[in-house]
């Protein structure tokens, strides 16, 4: 347990000191998740063949990021989820999860921010683990 607080308190302390270097942000709550999701959607209508396949498993997977987010708090992942996605597609840019009553919310009007670099890491870190295993 103490080798795992020291891990997680390590993790934390990483992510601090990228963020002071770099400043920018996107917003938390499955936001930033949610709307590269249907960015990946809407490309993968233009995709044919078997990459198609592995396009929108890619889509598919960036949810899988909201869908943790509302398990570990407790709710009703579907329900969110479905619910986030659907304001996205309303045009709601800025809607990520509210953990705190477990609705949907303005993301910035809460300021639930995070890391532009770790999200970029994370990303990319994940895609090209999906490309060598499809490979």
């Amino acid at each position: 347990m103490v080798d795992e607080a020291e891990r997680s308190l390590h993790d934390a302390l990483s992510v601090l000191s990228q963020t002071v270097k770099e400043t920018r942000t996107v917003l938390g709550g499955g936001c930033s998740e949610m709307l590269m999701s249907c960015a990946v959607e809407e490309g993968a209508r233009s995709v044919k063949g078997k990459k198609a396949i592995a396009v929108e498993a890619f889509g598919r997977a960036l949810r899988q990021i909201p869908t943790i987010l509302a398990d570990n708090a407790g709710y009703d992942s579907s329900d969110l989820v479905t619910r986030l996605r659907a304001a996205h597609f309303e045009g709601h840019a800025d809607a990520g999860l509210n953990m705190e009553i477990g609705q949907i919310g303005s993301m910035r009007a809460l300021g639930v921010t995070e890391s532009y670099k770790l999200k970029k890491q994370v990303v990319l870190s994940a895609s090209e683990a999906a490309e060598m295993i499809i490979r």
